[in-house]
């Protein structure tokens, strides 16, 4: 395709990168897709300048297993400093990445910490564009291993928006193939499902459609110091947002 371009994908083999890699590939662009099993790492920087040669826009899909706020702050704080610092020697146009709704005030864990990643990243040489996207489809299985005990699965209460992984994708493709708006004062992209939804609900959906045989409760945490802004509807999507399907119901029956 005449317009295509060079767009290398960082944590191209994770939930979300993966997602990314297709939607570039089906729209005909060059694709660049890199991950540690490929040798090439963003939090130390190893490879990392070979890997931009002649890339145009950087699309950091990246991130990190674990949700211990202070590893998470590593690896997002170096990872955002080594693409700018590789990016800007391989003269890429821009960054996009991609973080969470609803984290302005959050203090603890994996939110706290890809606010971090925003700040570091608006800070480096290069023009950022960031998208905010609510909680993935694809995260509900993810803690609901992590709430099992026995026959019992505890989910936090929390009020999302759930959305698919390929729909954030698609989403992101979008903001790196366009050109940047020029203004930038205004609130930040978000991408999120068509309706809101709770962890817990979905959970107990996926147990039921996998056969398993857990009861699924819902839990306040108090000793959660983002607790209220997981519960009052602080993560849900606001006004200005994307709204994209499937529901986790449909998404759900579609896998």
């Amino acid at each position: 395709m005449s317009n295509s371009k060079k767009i290398a994908v960082a944590g191209a083999t994770g939930r979300l990168g993966r997602h990314v890699v297709d939607v570039l590939t089906e729209q005909g662009h060059e694709v660049v897709a890199f991950s540690r099993a490929d040798g090439i790492d963003i939090e130390t920087g190893a490879g990392l300048a070979d890997a931009l040669d002649g890339v145009q826009v950087v699309i950091d899909a990246s991130s990190t297993p674990s949700a211990d706020k202070d590893i998470a702050t590593e690896f997002f704080t170096a990872s955002a400093k080594n693409l700018h610092t590789a990016g800007q020697q391989a003269r890429v146009e821009k960054l996009v990445a991609v973080s969470i709704i609803g984290i302005d005030k959050a203090v603890a864990g994996y939110n706290a910490a890809k606010l971090v990643h925003e700040q570091v990243l608006r800070e480096g040489p290069l023009p950022v564009q960031i998208l905010r996207a609510a909680q993935f489809h694809e995260l509900v299985e993810v803690m609901l291993g992590w709430g099992t005990q026995g026959a019992v699965a505890r989910l936090p209460k929390m009020r999302t928006q759930l959305v698919a992984a390929r729909t954030v994708a698609e989403a992101l493709v979008e903001l790196a193939v366009n050109p940047a708006p020029e203004a930038t004062d205004g609130p930040l992209p978000e991408i999120a499902g068509p309706q809101p939804e709770t962890m817990a609900g979905a959970a107990a959906l996926l147990a039921a459609a996998r056969g398993l045989d857990v009861v699924v409760e819902e839990v306040s945490d108090p000793a959660n110091p983002d607790r209220e802004q997981f519960e009052d509807g602080t993560l849900l999507a606001a006004p200005h947002a994307t709204l994209g399907g499937p529901t986790y119901a449909e998404w759900l029956a579609a896998n």
